[in-house]
């Protein structure tokens, strides 16, 4: 099987690209398209290290591959820089949308933090805004190219900074009108989820779905928080919850394996895994497991009945797409179109909507497996 260069590839004579998708795990400020940054960065006078899209593009992979989840992040410098007016909040998520569209997804969460554009005067509440117009209008043009998606943002507080409750606030003033969920990111370690039990108690008290970065840069201590103090139904990444599995033996595809508490908790109430292979790579977040996919705990997780999805993290750096992720997967694991079904009928699972429109997605994925 080969992976063409735009990541697709045939899979028991399907094309991947073209399979229904879930998107959860999918930071807007990590999939600027590289000639919007230079387009945009051009208008303010933003230095740039590169000033052609192709070479910026690689410009941030090779950055983002550095096995630190610090020096990752600090790659976001250049794209949140473009994103502090409403015009390019509403064209960054108005190409995200339709990028998403492109890669076959049907319904994603966008995450991001509102608290990290507003440098040029923007409020909150208008960053929010200018969000929400560009997804809708993302929305429109993937409709009239032929595309259903819909996608809810997850507001996100910065988790080494104090305004947790306050974005938590704003996340819920926006339900119903395009906020799905809350999620904390930034720095994982040393700023463990208990740091905003304030802003999660508020968010349990009005019934709000919330999504945890757990378990990339830091370990089960981090899951442990996010799960007591977050009240996360779902985690960001949650790779290190393999560190609470003791792999007794193998023989052949058997694996006998000793359950910790923490993860048999979190396998057996079904939390969500929102793994993201590539970015779990470059972050080091698998670096004790080896630096290979084959190495990489997602199969070991999936076999033993966890609740795994395949996520891009952030598409820019990683340069990467959802396609990409799950036909390198089929190609290190050995996967089929049964194996990607499961993948796409967790997420559904796991998304941050009414039972209902759940189980319209999951009726959309099992037509589209089908045909």
């Amino acid at each position: 099987m080969s992976i063409d260069q735009h990541g697709d590839t045939n899979l028991q004579g399907a094309s991947i690209r073209r399979l229904p998708k879930i998107s959860l795990h999918d930071h807007l400020d990590g999939g600027v398209r590289p000639q919007t940054i230079l387009e945009l960065g051009d208008a303010i006078g933003l230095a740039l290290p590169e000033t052609e899209g192709e070479a910026l593009a690689g410009w941030f992979a090779d950055k983002s591959d550095s096995g630190s989840l610090v020096e990752y992040l600090k790659t976001f410098d250049l794209t949140t820089a473009v994103m502090q007016t409403a015009e390019g909040l509403t064209r960054v998520a108005r190409e995200f949308v339709e990028d998403l569209a492109a890669d076959g997804v049907i319904y994603g969460e966008v995450r991001w933090a509102p608290e990290q554009h507003l440098t040029r005067g923007l409020s909150l509440e208008e960053a929010v805004e200018a969000v929400q117009t560009g997804i809708e209008e993302g929305e429109e043009a993937a409709e009239q190219d032929g595309h259903d998606i819909r996608v809810g943002q997850l507001i996100t507080a910065m988790r080494q900074t104090d305004r947790s409750l306050e974005i938590a606030e704003l996340a819920v003033s926006w339900r119903g009108r395009g906020a799905v969920g809350f999620d904390i990111a930034g720095p994982e370690e040393g700023f463990l989820p208990f740091r905003h039990r304030v802003a999660f108690d508020y968010l349990a008290s009005q019934f709000f779905p919330t999504t945890v970065h757990a378990g990339e840069a830091a370990g089960l201590d981090s899951i442990r928080s996010a799960i007591i103090d977050g009240r996360a139904v779902r985690l960001g990444h949650g790779v290190r919850i393999a560190e609470d599995l003791d792999v007794v033996s193998r023989e052949g595809d058997e694996v006998l394996v000793h359950f910790g508490d923490l993860a048999r908790w979190v396998r057996d109430r079904e939390i969500t895994l929102e793994l993201s292979p590539t970015s779990n790579l470059q972050t080091g977040a698998v670096g004790q497991w080896g630096e290979e996919l084959a190495d990489h705990p997602f199969d070991l997780l999936y076999q033993l009945g966890f609740s795994v999805t395949v996520n891009v993290d952030n598409r820019t750096m990683s340069r990467t797409s959802l396609t990409r992720e799950l036909a390198l997967l089929a190609e290190t694991f050995d996967y089929d179109l049964d194996d990607l079904e499961t993948f796409q009928l967790n997420a559904a699972a796991g998304a941050f909507l009414p039972i209902e429109e759940r189980e319209e997605l999951i009726e959309l994925i099992a037509e589209g497996f089908e045909q």
